[in-house]
């Protein structure tokens, strides 16, 4: 039965550590005279071509070469798509610049891997279309961070499974669901650095106070120290989000689709460790397994702040 109970947990455990960031594609146009685009793909720290994992559709009346996509009679009107979202990219950025200076961009998933352009480059695609595309991502995005899910079990050892955590996971949700929205929206903008290395940080101290036996305020007003905290982290999530862009047609709805996949995927990770101390809180073990599991969750954030520490100076 011990065997078992340390498989369950440690697999729960590193489920976590070892999920992958969100992996952004970019398919940029540059529109170098009427109705003609230079098209390329893009995408950071891949040694593979990406074309070895998507391909594009273009719209039927405009024809494509190697670099250049003509579309001399209806204009860039009609629909892009993107085969292959899913595997190793979450979401293609398709970026598109046409003359004047004028610049659209869109974001595409393995939901919705199509935009529909007007004449103009205008986004077509429906509002619900959009607000699940951005649901989606932000679940996505909850899964693939590490460290914002690190932080939210963090809590859950700090208080356990009482009433006191639905204020103290509501007060990290309104807290961060406040600076994301005025970060995406430029109202409130910090250099990445700090804030990553403040993100690792909330880690090391609310591991900390999890593994310590005195009564302190942190034990005592949890929802406190998850709405402070909750504000660094909603900096987190707007960074990834600017990476992923926002359409100016449902900025609105974007933001909140967003958000509700942040959630989503939150409320699934706690389910989950439900789950897992149903069956296991009767057992001699989990105590132990749930120090184990913090002294391993604070010296991996210990490493990081380190590490992001580092990053702001360099």
């Amino acid at each position: 039965m011990k065997k078992w109970l340390l498989f369950a947990w440690l697999s729960l455990f590193c489920g976590l550590t070892h999920s992958h960031e969100m992996t952004l594609s970019e398919l940029t146009l540059k529109e170098f005279s009427p109705n003609e685009f230079i098209w390329s793909w893009g995408a950071p720290a891949k040694s593979r071509p990406i074309t070895d994992d998507l391909s594009v559709k273009f719209p039927p009346h405009c024809k494509v070469e190697p670099r250049i996509l003509s579309c001399p009679e209806k204009g860039l009107n009609g629909e892009i798509s993107v085969k292959g979202l899913g595997e190793n990219y979450s979401a293609t950025l398709l970026r598109i610049s046409f003359l004047g200076s004028e610049q659209r961009v869109f974001t595409l998933t393995s939901v919705q891997p199509q935009a529909l352009l007007a004449a103009s480059g205008r986004d077509e695609r429906s509002a619900t279309q959009i607000a699940s595309a951005y649901t989606i991502l932000g679940v996505q995005h909850i899964l693939g961070g590490i460290d914002h899910l690190l932080f939210v079990i963090t809590l859950l050892f700090l208080v356990g499974f009482r009433r006191q955590l639905f204020w103290t996971v509501s007060a990290f949700t309104v807290a961060h669901s406040i600076t994301l929205v005025l970060s995406a929206l430029n109202i409130l903008v910090l250099r990445p650095a700090p804030v990553e290395a403040c993100i690792a940080l909330s880690i090391v101290l609310v591991a900390a106070e999890a593994l310590s036996s005195r009564i302190t305020w942190t034990k005592q007003l949890p929802a406190l120290v998850a709405l402070l905290f909750g504000l660094v982290h909603g900096l987190g999530f707007a960074g990834a989000l600017k990476e992923i862009g926002l359409p100016e047609n449902h900025l609105g709805l974007s933001l909140f689709g967003f958000n509700l996949g942040v959630e989503i995927g939150q409320i699934g990770v706690l389910a989950l460790a439900w789950l897992v101390f149903r069956f296991t809180r009767h057992l001699k073990a989990v105590e132990k397994l749930r120090r184990a599991a913090l002294y391993l969750m604070g010296s991996l954030a210990a490493f990081w702040t380190l590490t992001r520490v580092v990053q702001i100076f360099s």
